[in-house]
């Protein structure tokens, strides 16, 4: 099946003593990015999680934050460090006291940025692995999340996918049944053609030879036919695939057919058909750039 590259995912796991909060998105791009919000105790797991979303979401524009709120003092693992703080505060008053005043709120707020204005507990490991664990399975279910969502946005696009090579389709009937019209035209310029050289004195008949090859080559569009609904029919197998690189190449070689026949038909009507097919093209084109 078809997946997007575009998902969001969200998760909210609330144990041992914490929230923990995990949004995931994901938008289209080339290459696997990874952007990770962690809090700055889970620097050491970045690595971790940054593989995770890789081996999961597989490539893509990846945001991830990560929130925790612990419900009591004890199982933070912080407190502030008074003595520290208060002395920041004290440095400040005396600094602003020749530039001016600050109230103790504004104050306070400045001295708790200053390093080492809170303490860090020491976490036993059983009580850190515990905490890990409902960490990693809010990061599991956001990305599940993440990736129904992209699966539930592939099954949109592969159904549009779909409708555009259908219509794609039904203009090629219409240029194959113009085809016929066109056939019996050309006939007649070629007959024309063919008439006016042999009343010709100079006529060369190896050079009538060639001339006539060149232009039975030059107005045949079977061959081009054939090959564009082969590669219908073969998209259409690579959508149930799900597989976005081979939609791209396919698009080029469905367009490179379009094209010939478009320049080899010389006809009006073929030609407006070929501009509706390189328009339901075009749709293709824009999707195919946000799938996996």
């Amino acid at each position: 099946m078809l997946k997007s590259m575009t998902g969001f995912g969200k998760s909210v796991v609330e144990a041992s003593g914490m929230t923990v909060s995990v949004e995931v998105k994901s938008l289209n791009s080339k290459f696997t990015d990874v952007y990770c919000r962690i809090p700055k105790g889970l620097s050491f797991r970045e690595i971790e999680i940054r593989n995770l979303l890789t081996q999961s979401l597989e490539r893509g524009k990846i945001e991830f934050n990560l929130n925790l709120q612990f419900n009591d003092v004890a199982s933070s693992g912080t407190s502030v460090n008074r003595a520290l703080v208060q002395a920041y505060m004290k440095d400040l008053q005396d600094i602003l006291g020749s530039y001016g005043e600050m109230n103790a709120t504004e104050m306070l707020k400045v001295a708790l940025t200053m390093p080492n204005a809170f303490n860090s507990e020491v976490v036993s490991e059983d009580q850190s692995e515990e905490e890990w664990k409902v960490i990693s399975k809010a990061i599991h279910e956001a990305i599940q999340k993440c990736t129904d969502f992209r699966i539930r946005e592939g099954k949109i696009v592969a159904d549009k996918f779909l409708d555009y090579i259908k219509n794609i389709e039904s203009y090629l009937v219409q240029a194959e049944e113009q085809d016929k019209h066109r056939i019996p035209a050309v006939r007649e310029r070629l007959r024309k053609g063919v008439t006016d050289m042999l009343q010709d004195d100079e006529f060369d008949k190896n050079r009538f030879e060639q001339e006539l090859v060149y232009y039975i080559e030059k107005y045949d569009i079977s061959e081009e036919k054939v090959r564009l609904r082969t590669h219908l029919n073969y998209f259409e197998e690579v959508v149930k695939e799900g597989n976005g690189k081979k939609l791209n190449f396919m698009c080029q070689e469905i367009g490179r057919e379009i094209n010939t026949i478009g320049s080899k038909a010389n006809d009006a009507i073929i030609q407006r058909l070929v501009v509706n097919m390189k328009d339901e093209l075009e749709k293709i084109k824009e999707q195919t750039a946000n799938i996996l």
